[in-house]
């Protein structure tokens, strides 16, 4: 069965023709308007990555995860399959998504009011760094997965491609400031880079962070060294 392509974000769309017209007019292009790439800024809610071991184990074997939504990043979707997550007082979040593809570890994504309404001390962790991180319990229509390990809250970060951390003037692992515009205006720092050639422009915050500054659509971002 065939999957639709992923479509193109507006703020792609609008970053294309806003260097046309600039073009056409004959006028030096601004500099954010001349990057690369537009900046997306996307919240990222409570999520998980699994193994092939952990899908089977949770749907049964053989289970393949089924892309529901893809995601900006090539080739990254959310799954249409979902997971119950029970915390240390038996507490749960229903539907946990799964995002796709299998990765080569487990990894339990969570905002802090997630983990404080499920009784977690989460760290903050950057992505595949989850040694001495506390684990859980997930269940799925097929059984049980018990994680040893892997539940974080995110660091904050940014996807860039060698180019766009070029007209940056960042390397991987270094650390950048977004700038957030509108009513709730504020500024997020220790923003982690993260650089390879697969990558789009994109600013991951979680949902605490997207609800404190009002993250919206139109609202005006800007990364900073």
């Amino acid at each position: 069965m065939a999957t639709a392509a992923p479509t193109l974000h507006r703020a792609v769309v609008e970053h294309w023709v806003r260097q046309e017209v600039y073009r056409r007019m004959g006028k030096p292009l601004p500099r954010m308007a001349a990057a690369p790439a537009p900046l997306l800024v996307n919240v990222s809610a409570r999520h998980c990555h699994l193994t092939q071991a952990a899908v089977e184990a949770l749907f049964g074997p053989g289970h393949q995860l089924t892309p529901f939504k893809w995601l900006y990043q090539d080739g990254q979707f959310a799954a249409k399959e979902t997971v119950t997550l029970i915390g240390p007082r038996s507490r749960v979040i229903s539907n946990l998504r799964i995002l796709g593809p299998c990765r080569t570890l487990n990894q339990v994504e969570l905002a802090y009011t997630d983990a404080i309404a499920l009784g977690f001390e989460v760290p903050l962790r950057s992505s595949g760094n989850i040694q001495g991180t506390p684990g859980c319990m997930l269940m799925g229509p097929a059984g049980f997965f018990e994680m040893p390990d892997g539940v974080i809250r995110a660091l904050r970060h940014v996807h860039m491609h060698p180019k766009d951390a070029s007209f940056y003037g960042v390397k991987a692992g270094e650390m950048m400031s977004l700038k957030v515009g509108g009513p709730c205006a504020m500024t997020f720092e220790q923003m982690l880079v993260r650089v390879d050639p697969s990558f789009k422009l994109e600013v991951h915050i979680d949902t605490d962070e997207g609800n404190a500054c009002n993250l919206q659509p139109e609202t005006p971002c800007e990364l900073t060294k």
